[in-house]
């Protein structure tokens, strides 16, 4: 199974978008956790309103399936302006960039997803359009080429990147307001899986919202998933409303434990555990075992692992915790 198909995958799917778009919400009262990036937020936007001038760009990093995209609509919302929406993969020449910037209006927002991947060469026209919102373009070649500029709109970027460290230094001191995006706690999950429920019309009980909440890796693209399977399985093995009963069900059948856990997330934490003794165990050496990518292993499977305490990395390779013995119900050889 590619990772992009698993249940539990944060990033989302192409016959997903309608889905999720329908149960986003529009306004920064209605987004439920990243309380502090919230909070900054609606005095950045507030203090812009009040002097008539454009927010200052905002660049948010952190996992996927947090809410990014999300709240880069709500920013566009509250200003009251339109949202450009593209990514850094899709702008492959600084032509491309070019036709965008320039058809943006006042104060307008330009959202760029996967910013970490944009070509160096449209990377650094985006710098003069972020600072002096002009464009310098080279008309011709050979002796009678020559620069202009052209004047933009002035807009707001906002970027968004699962790998904050890959950004240039340059790129990313050209952004006013640098936001950290956090795994969500399982009460927050529960207040968005009930959000999510009366906007598709599930009955679900009480008691189901939480355990959704611990299987969903603390990320709300994967509660609003799991929820959408479980109204499947209501639908066709119950009558209609999401109770534990059905809810342990699709868990099961799903292949998802008690705390989200997938199949090869459970096979990680095996082969360091049968194989290596529990580690330390470098990162090439388990992908090499399992047969998947060191990017893929730590993009999607560590961060999760690493967050509920069942991987630790250190100086010398990953090491499971006593948790994932526990977890995994092996017994832990004591050494000496």
């Amino acid at each position: 199974m590619e990772f992009e198909d698993r249940i539990t995958a944060a990033n989302i799917n192409l016959d997903e978008e309608e889905m999720e778009l329908s149960l986003r919400p529009k306004r920064l009262s209605e987004y439920i956790g990243q309380k502090s990036v919230t909070e900054n937020l609606k005095i950045f936007i507030e203090a812009a309103q009040m002097r008539k001038e454009p927010l200052d760009h905002v660049l948010f990093y952190g996992p996927p399936g947090l809410g990014k995209t999300t709240l880069a609509g709500i920013i566009a919302n509250e200003l009251g302006v339109d949202l450009r929406i593209t990514s850094g993969p899709a702008i492959e020449r600084a032509g491309d960039l070019a036709a965008i910037l320039t058809n943006l209006k006042d104060g307008d927002v330009l959202f760029i997803d996967e910013i970490h991947r944009l070509n160096r060469s449209v990377e650094e026209v985006l710098y003069s359009a972020m600072e002096d919102y002009a464009l310098d373009i080279i008309i011709g070649k050979g002796p009678s080429a020559r620069s202009i500029r052209l004047d933009l709109s002035k807009f707001t970027l906002i970027g968004a990147t699962t790998r904050a460290g890959s950004l240039s230094a340059p790129l990313r001191d050209r952004f006013g307001v640098i936001c950290k995006f956090e795994m969500y706690q399982n009460d927050e999950l529960a207040e968005i899986i009930k959000r999510s429920g009366e906007i598709l019309n599930v009955s679900i009980e009480s008691d189901c919202l939480l355990e959704l909440a611990r299987c969903s890796r603390g990320t709300p693209r994967v509660a609003n998933r799991l929820l959408k399977r479980v109204r499947d399985f209501s639908q066709v093995k119950g009558n209609g409303v999401i109770d534990c009963e059905i809810t342990k069900k699709t868990l099961h059948s799903l292949g998802i434990d008690a705390l989200g856990l997938e199949g090869l997330d459970r096979d990680i934490l095996r082969l360091i555990i049968e194989r290596f003794k529990g580690g330390p165990v470098g990162i090439d050496t388990i992908a090499a075992a399992i047969g998947e990518e060191r990017i893929t292993i730590e993009d999607v499977y560590e961060p999760y692992l690493i967050q509920a305490g069942l991987l630790h990395r250190t100086q010398k390779g990953r090491m499971v915790s006593e948790e994932a013995y526990k977890h995994l119900g092996i017994a832990q050889e004591i050494e000496g």
